[in-house]
C-alpha cells in the first residue's frame, strides 16, 4: 500500500485553492456602476476608494485597479506622470476609462456617437469575437485619442454583425487600447454597459471577460450578466398559460408607460416644440411623471432608435394618421377582452380624432376629387399613401365594430371609396399620390388608368378594404379591381415584385387580402394562392417562431443592402446585410404576417396556418420588452430581434428606424390586436362583418361614384 505524502498534498490543495479563488478588485467609481454591480453579483470583492491618488497608494502590488468614470460625461479624468510611475513600480494592472494620460495626444473634445459602431480590430485579444465584428455603444461620448494597434475602434461602418467594407474611407477613433504593459485605456465608459444599453450583450460580456482576464493573467468567466432591458422570456423557457394574456395587458399599458397619448399639459412644450416641419420630429423622452391623454388629442408615433449616453431614448413627436386608427383598434380589442371601459373610451376618441384631424380641407369637400381621403400626417396634409389609408381604415373599422359605433360608418366608406376611385382598373394606386396632382387631373383620370404596380407593401391592404366593402354591398367593381390587382401580383411573383426593405415583408402583406378573398370567394384558385403565399412566407419561419428577414432581387428593391460605409444611415435600409442573418423585423414583416396568418388560419382552418400563427405568437410573447429601469420601453416590441443571440440587435442603417425603434401604430397595435384576437379565438374579419353599412352605402355611391 502506497503512503500519501501529506506535505505535498497540503501544498497542492493550497495551490488549487489559490488558482480558483476570485480576485479582489480595487476601484474608483460609484457603488452603482454597472461593472461594480456585476463583479459583486459574481461574488468578487470590490474595494471602493475615494480618490485616484488614494487608490494607487492603497492597491497592493500586482493587483487589479479599475479607474472608472464616476462623473461622466461632465468630467474626464487624467493620469499624471507620477501616477504612471507609481503604477509601474507597484506592477499594478490598471483599467482606465474616459480619461487622458499625461503627454498622450487627444485630438479634440469628447465626441458623441451617432451612427458610429464599435469594430473589433484585434481578435487575438477578444478571441471569441472575429476580426471586424460589430458592437454598439449607442450615443456614448468618446475621447478622440490617438493610439497604435487599438483593440476596439468606433467608426461609421455598414454591416449587420461585421463591417462589410472594412474600415476604408471612414474615420475611426480608438475605443480600447493598451497604453503600456500596465495600463489599458477605454476612451468611453465601457463600465456603463447596462445603463447605456450596450449591445449585443453576449459580445460585451466577452469583451469584459477578455479585459479582466488579461489583467488577472488567468481566465475570468461571468456566469451572469447585468441588463436593464430584457426580453420577457428566454428562447426555450416554458411559457405560463397566462403569458399571452399578460403580454396583451403589458402591450396596451406601454402606451401609458411612455405617455404617448397626448395631453394638453405638455403638448405645447413637447409636441409643438419638436414636431417642426416633420422632416426630423424627434426630441428627448417625456418626463416620467408626464400626464396621459385620453385619445382626444391623438397619439404620438413612439421611439426613435437613437439611444443617449444614459440609456434614455429619443421620441418621435409626430402626428400621422395611420397610427391613430391602428391604436384605436388595439385599445378597442383589449378594452373588450379585459372589460376596460377606459380603453374603449380611448379607442372612440382616437377614431374621432383621426377623421376630424386628417380629413380637413379638400378631403371634407364633396366636390373635391380627394374627398374622403385621409392625409398622411399633420405636417404633410396633401400626401396620400394607400397603404397608410388602408391600415387606418382597418383599424378604425375594427374599433367601430367593437364599440358598436355607427357614427363613423359613412366616413369609413368614403375613405375606402376615396382610395378606390383613385385606383386604376387593375386595382393599383402606386406608391403615393399628391393632392395637387389629383386636383389637377380629377379622380376619373386615375380610375380609368391602367397602372400596374405589383408591390404589396404599398398596394395590397387597400384590396382587403375593397373586399370587405364588397361583402357588405355586393358592388362588383370592388371585387373585380381587388381581384385584378391580386391576380397580377400573384402572377408576377417573385421576379417582377417591387420590395421596400426586404422581400419577406411583401409576402407578409399579401396574406391578409388573400385570406379575405377566400372569405368572399372560396374558390380553389383563391385557396391555392393563399396557401402558396403562406408557404413562401413560412420558408423563413425558424424553430423559435421568428420569421427571418430576406432580401429580394437587388434590382427590384427600393432600399437594399447599404452599398458603402459612406452610405450608412443616409437612406431607408434593411436590418440585415445578407440573407441568412438571424433577424426578425417587427416593423415591416412579423407584425403584418401575424395578423395575416391569423386571418388565414380562421378562413381555412388549415392546421399548418394555425401552428404557424401560434408559433409566431409565442415568439412575440417571449421578445416583448421588460424594463423597470427604462419604464417607457416596458411592454414594447422593438423593431429588430436577433433570435440567435436573443437580443435586440441589427443594422441601424435605417437611421431613426433602427433596431430599438418603436411605433404605436405599425408595430405595437397590430401585435397587441392579433394577440387579443387569438385570446378571443376570433379574427378581424369576424369582427368587422358586424359593422353594417346599409344606411350609408347608397348615398356614398351616389355622391362619389355615380356623378
Amino acid at each position: 500500500m502506497r503512503k500519501i505524502n501529506i506535505g505535498f498534498f497540503a501544498v497542492l490543495c493550497i495551490l488549487l485553492i489559490g488558482c480558483s479563488s476570485k480576485p479582489k478588485f480595487y476601484c474608483i467609481g460609484s457603488e452603482h456602476n454597472d461593472l461594480v454591480l456585476l463583479l459583486q453579483k459574481e461574488g468578487h470583492e470590490v474595494v471602493l476608494l475615494s480618490t485616484q491618488q488614494e487608490a494607487i497608494a492603497a492597491t497592493p502590488k500586482g493587483s487589479i485597479l479599475l479607474l472608472l468614470a464616476d462623473k461622466y460625461p461632465e468630467d474626464k479624468g487624467m493620469l499624471s506622470e507620477n501616477e504612471l510611475k507609481e503604477i509601474e513600480r507597484k506592477d499594478l494592472h490598471v483599467y482606465l476609462e474616459y480619461a487622458s494620460i499625461v503627454n498622450s495626444e487627444s485630438t479634440s473634445d469628447p465626441k458623441s456617437m451617432n451612427l458610429e459602431r464599435v469594430v473589433v480590430t484585434d481578435s487575438t485579444f477578444c478571441k471569441e469575437l472575429p476580426y471586424m465584428s460589430l458592437l454598439g455603444i449607442n450615443g456614448s461620448y468618446v475621447l478622440p485619442m490617438k493610439a497604435e494597434n487599438p483593440i476596439l475602434v468606433v467608426a461609421k461602418v455598414a454591416g449587420f454583425d461585421k463591417a462589410d467594407y472594412g474600415l476604408e474611407n471612414t474615420e475611426t477613433f480608438p475605443l480600447l487600447y493598451r497604453y503600456n504593459d500596465h495600463v489599458m485605456v477605454a476612451t468611453s465608459p465601457l463600465s456603463h454597459f447596462a445603463s447605456a444599453r450596450f449591445s449585443p450583450e453576449s459580445s460585451w460580456k466577452k469583451v469584459w471577460e477578455s479585459i479582466l482576464s488579461d489583467m488577472k493573467g488567468d481566465p475570468i468567466v461571468f456566469n451572469t450578466w447585468l441588463s436593464y432591458v430584457n426580453p420577457a422570456f428566454g428562447k426555450t423557457e416554458q411559457l405560463p398559460d397566462s403569458a399571452r394574456r399578460e403580454s396583451i395587458a403589458k402591450g396596451i399599458e406601454w402606451y401609458y408607460n411612455g405617455h404617448f397619448l397626448i395631453h394638453d399639459s405638455w403638448k405645447k412644450d413637447w409636441l409643438d416644440k419638436y414636431i417642426g416641419d416633420g422632416s426630423m420630429p424627434v426630441g428627448p423622452e417625456l418626463p416620467r411623471d408626464a400626464k396621459d391623454g385620453d385619445g382626444t388629442s391623438g397619439v404620438l408615433e413612439g421611439h426613435c432608435s437613437f439611444i443617449y449616453h444614459d440609456g434614455t431614448q429619443k421620441y418621435r413627436y409626430w402626428l400621422r394618421n395611420d397610427v391613430q386608427g391602428e391604436s384605436a383598434m388595439a385599445f378597442s380589442l383589449v378594452g373588450k377582452l379585459l372589460d376596460r371601459k377606459d380603453y374603449l373610451k380611448v379607442a372612440q376618441n382616437l377614431n374621432n380624432f383621426s377623421f376630424d384631424r386628417f380629413r380637413q380641407g379638400p378631403r371634407s369637400d364633396p366636390n373635391s376629387p380627394t374627398y374622403g381621403l385621409l392625409s398622411w400626417a399633420v405636417t404633410s396634409p396633401d400626401t396620400y399613401y394607400g397603404d397608410d389609408n388602408a391600415r387606418s381604415i382597418l383599424g378604425s373599422m375594427t374599433a367601430a365594430a367593437i364599440l358598436q359605433d355607427t357614427c363613423l360608418n359613412k366616413k369609413i366608406i368614403e375613405c375606402i371609396i376615396g382610395n378606390f376611385r383613385t385606383s386604376g382598373k387593375n386595382g393599383f394606386r402606386g406608391d403615393r399620390l399628391e393632392d395637387a396632382d389629383i386636383q389637377k387631373n380629377g379622380w376619373k383620370h386615375y380610375f380609368k388608368g391602367d397602372k400596374i404596380n405589383p408591390h404589396p407593401h404599398f398596394e395590397s391592404w387597400i384590396w382587403a378594404c375593397y373586399l370587405w366593402l364588397y361583402a357588405e354591398t355586393h358592388y362588383k367593381p370592388l371585387l373585380e379591381r381587388a381581384k385584378n390587382g391580386i391576380r397580377i401580383t400573384m402572377e408576377s411573383y417573385p421576379s417582377k415584385w417591387g420590395w421596400t426593405n426586404g422581400i419577406q415583408q411583401e409576402k407578409a402583406r399579401m396574406i391578409l387580402p388573400l385570406a379575405w378573398l377566400v372569405r368572399v370567394e372560396p374558390t380553389d384558385e383563391n385557396k391555392k394562392w393563399l396557401n402558396f403565399m403562406v408557404d413562401e412566407l413560412l420558408k423563413n419561419q425558424v424553430e423559435c417562431g421568428a420569421i427571418r428577414e430576406e432580401l429580394g432581387d437587388p434590382n427590384a428593391g427600393m432600399f437594399g443592402k447599404t452599398k458603402s460605409n459612406a452610405d450608412y444611415g443616409k437612406h431607408e435600409a434593411p436590418l440585415i446585410s445578407r440573407n441568412g442573418d438571424p433577424v426578425a423585423d417587427m416593423l415591416y414583416t412579423s407584425n403584418f404576417a401575424f395578423i395575416g396568418l391569423n386571418e388565414a388560419a380562421k378562413a381555412t382552418g388549415d392546421l399548418k396556418h394555425i401552428e404557424a400563427v401560434n408559433k409566431l405568437s409565442d415568439f412575440l410573447t417571449r421578445i416583448q420588452v421588460r424594463s423597470e429601469h427604462f419604464k417607457n420601453v416596458d411592454g414594447a416590441w422593438f423593431r429588430a430581434f436577433n433570435y440567435k443571440n436573443w437580443d435586440y440587435w441589427a443594422s441601424n442603417a435605417d437611421a431613426g428606424w433602427g433596431a430599438c425603434s418603436t411605433l404605436t401604430g405599425w408595430i405595437q397595435s397590430w401585435i397587441v390586436a392579433t394577440q387579443t384576437l387569438l385570446e378571443m379565438d376570433s379574427s378581424m374579419w369576424d369582427i368587422v362583418r358586424k359593422l353594417s353599412v346599409d344606411e350609408s352605402w347608397s348615398s356614398v355611391k351616389k355622391e362619389m361614384l355615380d356623378k
